[in-house]
């Protein structure tokens, strides 16, 4: 199972998910997008970001991560 919600952070699309794997844990994953005025939008996708033995803290690490992300380089 995969759940994903998208939100807005600064100008950015962040969609947090977390993917159920063979062995019960769930990888952090993290698509975000952003317009842009060369190329339409900017697509950045991130995968196994981290591994987790619960879905929602797999998905609360992604977003957090996604936000860092966006802050240190935007």
């Amino acid at each position: 199972m995969q759940i994903s919600s998208t939100k807005q952070y600064r100008g950015y699309a962040v969609s947090p998910s977390a993917h159920s794997l063979p062995d019960g844990c769930f990888s952090s994953n993290v698509l975000l997008s952003r317009p842009d005025a060369h190329s339409g939008s900017a697509l950045y996708e991130f995968y196994s970001i981290g591994y987790f033995s619960c879905e929602e803290d797999a998905i609360v690490y992604s977003d957090r991560w996604a936000r860092d992300w966006i802050d240190t380089r935007g």
